[in-house]
């Protein structure tokens, strides 16, 4: 019997799905695929971008071309809500999409201190493609003057950033940019002491001051103000702090965690939808909850796959095991990061070699399908 598959988003945990898209259209399902741009960008190689270590068509998939090859159809568009009951899907358009199975990757989103005047030169880290503009910025900047750079957030997404900002101003020639990290109340504190003495470390001596036990209160256009009636000049302001699952969940009155995630059981299905899937950053897995890593998204390809595809046909599904320690590497920028699992870490070149290596396989990888 046909039916309707329905993909929410075209990142890491659908991978392996849109790779063997043939396999289910073949058995005569139609498929669809709802995404806000035609490419994936891998976020993992996203500070990569930003400092010009990669160039953006490196570090992306060509999602609708990997979907029509294969017989499905791409719809552009963002998912706004999902109705369980009918089984259909709303987009921001009004535009309404029916499905038998549903599978999402919806991602995650920033979320934004208060902000007040221009937002030219005020960015979050993601969605990625938004880092493409952001050097652009950033480089007009350094051609005009040396811009005090303000960082928000304290985890690694603001480390990476600082570090390829520093790469970019390096490269480019121009006026140094005076670069500070709002760590609020610590900077880097989910992870061994080790790792952020190192990390710390390698930013102190660039220059790059990093502020903790402190928090941001508003970002304006030219300064950012501090819980502690400081203000900071600021010329340009990336926000990195921390992700928050979409909000479609919730939105749409489907059961979600206490992240606003989607609720699964161990076979990364919806607890009350059993026709809705999902994985990523997206996700809450209530049986042991996950770190908002790329890692358990490349995990979770497989199992995802195996069980759209047992409950479009019919058949037994396979529960997720999340796995033991994940391997850590963070691209400082200037080719030099950590690494770190278990009783191994190094850093400098070594690391960042190894990241490289990883990232860009895994490119290749998938690129290839297309």
């Amino acid at each position: 019997m046909q039916k309707r598959l329905v993909l929410i988003g075209g990142g890491h945990a659908h991978m392996v799905t849109l790779a063997n898209l043939a396999t289910i259209t073949g058995k005569g399902h139609g498929v669809t695929v709802i995404g806000p741009s035609e490419f994936h960008y891998y976020s993992g190689m996203g500070p990569g971008m930003l400092s010009g270590t990669y160039r953006p068509e490196e570090i992306r998939f060509a999602t609708r071309q990997m979907v029509e090859k294969q017989g499905g159809s791409f719809l552009p568009g963002k998912a706004a809500t999902i109705d369980p009951e009918k089984k259909t899907v709303t987009l921001e358009t009004g535009d309404s999409v029916p499905y038998d199975v549903l599978s999402c990757n919806a991602g995650s989103h920033v979320p934004k201190p208060a902000i007040e005047g221009d937002l030219a030169d005020i960015f979050a880290v993601k969605p990625i493609e938004r880092l493409m503009e952001a050097k652009r910025r950033l480089v007009d900047h350094f051609g005009r003057h040396a811009p005090d750079v303000v960082i928000v957030g304290g985890g690694p997404s603001s480390a990476e950033v600082a570090g390829n900002v520093w790469q970019l101003a390096t490269t480019t020639g121009g006026h140094m940019p005076r670069i500070t990290v709002c760590a609020g109340s610590a900077f880097m504190s989910r992870f061994p002491e080790s790792v952020r003495r190192r990390i710390v470390g390698t930013l102190s001596r660039r220059g790059i001051t990093i502020r903790e036990g402190i928090y941001v209160k508003s970002v304006s256009r030219d300064t950012v103000a501090l819980n502690n009636g400081e203000t900071l000049p600021a010329d340009f302001v990336f926000l990195a702090l921390g992700v928050k699952p979409s909000a479609i969940f919730a939105d749409s009155g489907i059961a979600t965690g206490p992240d606003g995630g989607l609720r699964v059981n161990r076979f990364l299905q919806s607890v009350d939808h059993p026709d809705i899937f999902g994985g990523g950053d997206c996700i809450y897995f209530q049986d042991q909850p996950l770190d908002k890593v790329g890692v358990y998204a490349v995990r979770q390809n497989p199992v995802l796959f195996h069980n759209i595809v047992a409950r479009l046909n019919g058949g037994d599904l396979m529960p997720f095991d999340p796995g033991g320690d994940y391997l850590l590497i963070f691209n400082l920028g200037g080719g030099v990061g950590v690494l770190k699992k278990r009783w191994l870490e190094f850093g400098g070149r070594p690391a960042f070699m190894v990241k490289d290596y990883i990232d860009r396989k895994f490119m290749k990888e998938f690129q290839a399908i297309e």
